[in-house]
Order: structure tokens, then C-alpha cells, then sequence
């Protein structure tokens, strides 16, 4: 009978902090300390690590181990385990990027308690780029990618979404949506930054068309801040400017007089039958959310957007237009700025002017999306002759 192989134990492994003495706080420094260290973190990520924290505390508890600290081997078999769970039809449960994201929160913990995470092992690294080749062996993706959606596929949702109104409550979520779809695209907008999105930020520019100020993104933690371009198009129909303008007013209304102003706007038939984004924003309160949910009767909410109803949307918008199930299914918010990256370099754009739009510090992702949504865009078999 063969016998159990060993665990290797970890070489000097400490939780211990620095040795160094701590100066004594007044409690209000303290308090400012630990705000500080709470606000260098996004809310949504911050939510994400507590609820990745209480999955492995509740696995440690179950299996009789110690969350906090933790043993570097505790952390690996965690991974092992998760890593060997597979659905009824044979599928893996847990995708790499969900383990990336547990190995952070458990990270972010230990050092946040004051202790040394067990993550910076090399029992820890090696174990998860153990799984990361058993998976790529498998033939499993790293992530699910959101498939692009392209012009005529903007095009097409937003103009059956004018098509099909049915009344001004139908009406303000179509204008609503529509600036989601055509901004989104253009702007190659992630979900987060939509949603985030106050009147403020976006303003109209005699010569370049619509101004949208990012205050922050995700990799601009820091607030730095940048301004995207959405030019002014030739038709009206699929011009950003003229969608934002169209939501804007019905914000507009909102905000100076709720519901019984929104319907006055709506109630006469459109006049949407050329360009109307040659003068200024409509005045509104400047820390006011841009994109708003949107009650089924037509209210119109005071509070921002979620990035889960970005993604609804887009699927919503995508079936409407008839799209099969299956390709329903793949859609999501991240579907515009993949489309975005996708349609440039179809169009012949280089990688660095994509970037000027997207913010990537890198070419590296915009290599996953060419290579996965346009393989024949300055590929040399279309120069082989056949």
C-alpha cells in the first residue's frame, strides 16, 4: 500500500508584524487610520473581498482550521478543494479569475489584521499555477469573455428600442438605454464607470461632441481623472451626443419637477428627426446621477445606476432585438467596450489609438480581444495566396 506523500512544511513562515513598537494614537487618528486604509479600496471590491473572506472563514471552520492567521497550507488545500469541484455535466465550478479574486480578499485581510498573508507563500504560488496548467490541460478558459457587440448591433438595438415604444413610460426607459448602449460603445465605457457617471461629468463641446469626465476608474484608483471623447456622427440616429442629450432632458425634467415633468416632455410625438446636440446640457444639479434606474411605471429614481442593471440592459435591448438565447446568454455590459476594441481593430485602427479610448496601460488585454474577436485583422494568412 502506497503511503500518504507528505506536505512539504512551509520554510520560515511568520505571521508576526514588525517588531517595532507602535507609537501610541489618539483614537481619532486611529479612526482616520482605518478609514484611510478602507477608502484605497473601491466600495464594490471591498464587498467582494468580505463576502470571499466569509467563504473560506466558514470552509476553515468546517474543516478545523484557523482563518486568521492562516497557514500558507491551509490556503492551498482551500484552493485544491475548489479547484476539484465540478458540476452534474462535468463542468469546473470555480473559474481561475474566481480563485484570483479569493486569494486577494484573503490577502487583503491578513495584511489589513496586521499579519503576513499566507498568499505570498511559494507553497501558495505554486499551487495555483499548478491549477492554472491543469486547467489550460483541460482545455478550461481562464474567464468567460462577454461577446462584442459591434455597430450594426448597436444600431440595430437602439433603433427597434425607438421602434417599439408604447407610451411615455416605454419611452424614458428607451432613451435611457439608448445613451447606455450608444455612450457605452463609443466611449468604450466599463459598466462600473457608467454607472458612476454624475451630470457633471458629461458636457457638450462645439467640436468634438460629448465631454465625459472620469473621475476615477479601475486603473485610476486614485482619482486622477481623464476626459473621453464622443464625437458628434452623421445621422442623428446613431449619434452619442444626441442620445445623451435625449436621456439628459428627461433627468432634466426629473429633477425640476418628478413625474408630472417627465410626462409633459414626453407626452407630444417626438421631434427626434435630426440632430439636437448643438447646445448646451440641459441645467441640473451637478452631483446628481447621470444614468438612474427606472421603475416599471416610468419613475424615475434619485439614486445612480448599478452596474448589474448596465448588464441587464444590454441583454434586455440585445433579446428585444431578436438575438437567439444562446447569444443573449454571453451579452453583458462589458459586451459595449469589448465591441468597441473589437470594431476598431476590424476597422484598421492600431492598438495605441484604441487605447487612447479604452485607458489600457497596456496592450496585452487588447492582444485577448483581436485575437479572440478579430483573428484575421493584420494576420498573414489572408497574404498566402490560397
Amino acid at each position: 500500500m502506497a503511503s500518504r506523500p507528505e506536505v512539504p512544511a512551509p520554510v520560515s513562515v511568520t505571521n508576526e508584524v514588525s517588531a517595532a513598537v507602535p507609537p501610541q494614537l489618539s483614537d481619532a487618528v486611529a479612526a482616520r487610520i482605518v478609514q484611510s486604509m478602507a477608502a484605497s479600496r473601491s466600495a464594490g471590491t471591498l464587498k467582494a473581498y468580505t463576502s470571499a473572506w466569509r467563504r473560506f472563514d466558514d470552509w476553515c471552520r468546517t474543516n478545523g482550521h484557523i482563518a486568521l492567521p492562516a497557514h500558507p497550507v491551509t490556503v492551498a488545500a482551500y484552493l485544491v478543494e475548489a479547484s476539484d469541484t465540478f458540476t452534474s455535466d462535468g463542468d469546473r465550478v470555480f473559474a481561475l479569475a474566481t480563485l484570483s479574486k479569493w486569494m486577494a480578499a484573503i490577502a487583503h485581510t491578513h495584511r489589513t489584521n496586521g499579519h503576513i498573508s499566507p498568499t505570498d507563500h511559494e507553497a501558495v504560488r505554486a499551487t495555483l499555477s499548478g491549477i492554472r496548467r491543469t486547467y489550460a490541460s483541460a482545455g478550461d478558459r481562464p474567464r468567460k469573455q462577454m461577446a462584442p457587440l459591434l455597430v450594426t448591433d448597436i444600431v440595430t438595438m437602439v433603433g427597434i428600442a425607438r421602434e417599439t415604444i408604447t407610451g411615455w413610460a416605454s419611452e424614458v426607459l428607451e432613451r435611457r438605454d439608448s445613451a447606455l448602449l450608444l455612450m457605452g460603445f463609443a466611449g468604450a465605457f466599463r459598466r462600473s464607470e457608467l454607472a458612476d457617471l454624475r451630470c457633471a461629468d458629461v458636457s457638450v463641446n462645439r467640436l468634438d461632441g460629448l465631454h465625459v469626465q472620469l473621475r476615477k476608474s479601475k486603473t485610476d484608483q486614485s482619482g486622477r481623472g481623464t476626459v473621453k471623447a464622443l464625437p458628434f456622427t452623421v445621422t442623428h440616429q446613431s449619434c452619442p451626443p444626441c442620445a445623451a442629450m435625449r436621456w439628459w432632458e428627461v433627468v432634466a425634467a426629473h429633477e425640476r419637477g418628478g413625474r408630472p415633468a417627465v410626462i409633459r416632455l414626453l407626452r407630444g410625438p417626438s421631434d427626434f428627426t435630426e440632430h439636437l446636440c448643438r447646445t448646451t446640457g440641459p441645467r441640473t444639479p451637478a452631483s446628481s446621477p447621470f444614468f438612474r434606474s427606472i421603475a416599471k411605471n416610468g419613475n424615475l429614481s434619485s439614486t445612480a445606476l448599478s452596474g448589474a442593471s448596465v448588464h441587464a440592459a444590454v441583454r434586455r435591448r440585445a433579446g428585444a432585438a431578436g438575438y437567439n438565447e444562446d447569444l443573449v446568454a454571453s451579452l453583458g455590459g462589458h459586451s459595449l467596450r469589448a465591441g468597441f476594441v473589437t470594431q476598431a481593430f476590424r476597422n484598421g485602427a492600431d492598438a495605441h489609438s484604441i487605447m487612447r479610448q479604452t485607458g489600457h496601460k497596456s496592450t496585452d488585454m487588447l492582444e485577448v480581444y483581436a485575437r479572440e474577436n478579430a483573428p484575421l485583422m493584420n494576420n498573414a494568412v489572408n497574404e498566402i495566396g490560397l
